[in-house]
């Protein structure tokens, strides 16, 4: 069967070939193998973001625990990535928001009132920082005890 796709920016069409035992409806067959991408894109990107595939262990029992770890690390960039950053970084990977959000040196200043992150300039803009964590924090803020049923 052949896969046919039209994009809005490009001259000619993309064409791709599927190979299958299915009975039916080619539309299903379609659907069926473009989850399957999806989901196989999904545990590349595990892999490589996440490095879920580095077990220290022989064991599965005993690999256990480092999994749900791992799990739980993608779980977390995942909801990040997509309900937190701002227009201009949603298209970033989840390897670029780990590299550029989460995994970054900070010198820690503390003052007798206040202690401040001085982070490189390199990773992200300021503003772009303050953006990040002001949503993070306007998300997970409860509604006033007035206002709950």
């Amino acid at each position: 069967m052949a896969k046919v796709e039209w994009h809005w920016d490009k001259l000619f069409p993309r064409v791709g070939f599927i190979v299958t035992n299915m009975t039916g409806w080619s539309r299903k067959a379609v659907k069926f193998y473009n989850g399957r991408g999806t989901a196989e894109r999904w545990i590349k990107e595990g892999k490589y973001a996440v490095k879920w595939t580095r077990l220290s262990c022989r064991s599965f029992k005993d690999n256990r625990p480092r999994l749900q770890l791992f799990a739980l690390a993608y779980n977390l960039g995942n909801f990040l990535r997509r309900l937190v950053p701002p227009r201009a970084v949603k298209h970033w990977s989840l390897t670029t928001l780990r590299e550029k959000l989460i995994k970054i040196g900070a010198k820690v200043v503390r003052h007798a009132k206040y202690v401040t992150f001085q982070l490189a300039d390199v990773a992200v803009p300021r503003e772009l920082f303050a953006t990040v964590l002001d949503r993070i924090q306007r998300f997970g803020v409860p509604p006033p005890l007035a206002q709950r049923g």
